[in-house]
């Protein structure tokens, strides 16, 4: 046990926020846009640099819209697909210039020997709530600029906190247990309560419709009162009195909805995790010293331009190896 952080990275929020944050004119020396590899490989540094992880995982998704979640919900996720009908109707909408940049990022945190991971089937939250629910040794920092991930906050067997970059990182916030309660007047155990809450409130961006008419500080409210959706349910069902019936009629109308909302809204605590990259399939996650392969990491560097990105990380690592 080290006392410093297991960093996992949500990489795809990460480097969609790179990208639309870094200008398109950072090319490579052939002028294809690098923007979002310059960006994420930045950020990558910040976060070795700031927040001084001794191991590091950058999640990903194999499959963005599961299947499992789909057939509970039709509506999760369906308006990121793509129009056209194509062989492969559940395609994300990704700007074109952006999709040709994953696999140059994927190659650099290889070169380096960052771990990568991700599970058949599943997203990246479900990766990063599968390592997360693992985790008996280190404290836990989540990266990301997605709330849904709040639910991952804990106080034990360790600490495990959202470092929430949705603001950009000059404006990055950790949030822990304390936080997320206050911030959303929510009880102590304030990340399942989180997951709870957001099921009644819902989220247009997921397509999740919500209970209609409960908005998020009722949502909170009532999972406050009664300790979680399922007890909310409970009291439903025993006629409780202490359920407005304004809400009550809204969530009894509701009930094919809430049935699937857990399943839709929860993230995996048991997807089957397989590491890649710096890992090498072997689930070391540590923070490298050194890059894997310099020579590599030189040539990814010279091809795309670029430069100060990969100094920039080459440094952070070096720096927190003699820390």
């Amino acid at each position: 046990m080290t006392g410093r952080p297991l960093a996992l990275l949500d990489s795809a929020s990460l480097y969609f926020r790179a990208f639309f944050s870094v200008p398109e004119s950072m090319t490579s020396p052939d002028g294809i846009p690098v923007n979002a590899v310059r960006g994420f490989t930045d950020t990558v540094a910040r976060i070795l640099t700031d927040r001084r992880p001794s191991r590091l995982v950058a999640c990903l998704d194999a499959d963005w819209r599961p299947a499992f979640r789909v057939a509970a919900l039709p509506s999760y996720k369906t308006h990121r697909v793509a129009e056209e009908v194509s062989e492969s109707p559940d395609v994300e909408v990704v700007p074109d210039t952006l999709g040709p940049q994953v696999p140059i990022i994927l190659d650099l945190l290889d070169a380096v020997g960052l771990a990568t991971a991700e599970a058949v089937g599943y997203e990246a939250d479900d990766v990063i709530g599968t390592l997360t629910a693992r985790e008996r040794t280190d404290p836990v920092e989540v990266i990301t600029g997605d709330r849904d991930l709040f639910q991952l906050v804990r106080a034990e067997p360790t600490i495990a906190s959202v470092l929430y970059v949705g603001a950009g990182w000059a404006k990055a916030t950790l949030i822990g247990e304390a936080e997320l309660a206050a911030k959303y007047a929510l009880p102590a155990r304030s990340g399942p309560a989180y997951a709870d809450m957001s099921m009644l409130r819902g989220d247009p961006s997921d397509g999740l419709p919500g209970v209609p008419g409960i908005g998020e500080k009722t949502a909170a409210k009532l999972i406050t009162q009664f300790g979680s959706l399922a007890g909310l349910l409970d009291a439903i069902a025993a006629g409780d009195k202490g359920i407005p019936a304004r809400a009550k009629a809204s969530l009894e109308a509701s009930a094919d909805y809430l049935a699937v909302a857990p399943l839709v809204v929860t993230v995996a605590a048991d997807a089957p995790v397989e590491f890649g990259a710096g890992a090498a399939g072997t689930g070391d996650d540590t923070v490298p010293a050194k890059p894997r392969d310099l020579d590599r990491v030189r040539e990814l560097q010279r091809r795309w331009g670029l430069s100060t990105s990969v100094d920039r990380l080459l440094d952070a690592m070096e720096q927190l190896a003699g820390s």
